[in-house]
């Protein structure tokens, strides 16, 4: 795949002011408070997933699970937050969707990004 997926994402660990590389990510379409995985990656270098599937969305309800305990128990590091669920609604499947998180041990922010 070389085209940028309909919904990417991208981490920045603010504790200590570098992208979160290796962080896994998954998405989910949610019907009815039930989860369908649609993609599964793992953040690169710069903290991004781009191109993780190249499938087209419909408009609905999806969440995207980060896996923040697990990353920062490798780093022998201790957080609040075994992990991180964004969900977010898509009304144009036409359109990109970038979900940012901007995070640390004890919190985390986001932002409809472009």
């Amino acid at each position: 795949m070389t085209s940028k997926s309909p919904v990417t994402t991208h981490i920045l660990d603010l504790g200590s002011g570098t992208p979160a590389a290796g962080v896994a990510v998954a998405l989910y379409r949610v019907d009815d408070q039930q989860e369908t995985c649609i993609a599964r990656g793992t953040t690169d270098s710069d903290g991004r997933i781009m191109n993780w599937f190249d499938d087209a969305v419909e408009a609905g309800h999806y969440r995207i699970r980060f896996a923040t305990g697990d990353w920062y128990q490798a780093a022998g590091l201790e957080t609040f937050f075994p992990e991180v669920c964004l969900d977010f609604r898509i009304t144009d499947p036409g359109s990109h969707y970038h979900v940012p998180l901007l995070l640390n041990q004890w919190g985390f922010s986001t932002y409809r990004g472009s």
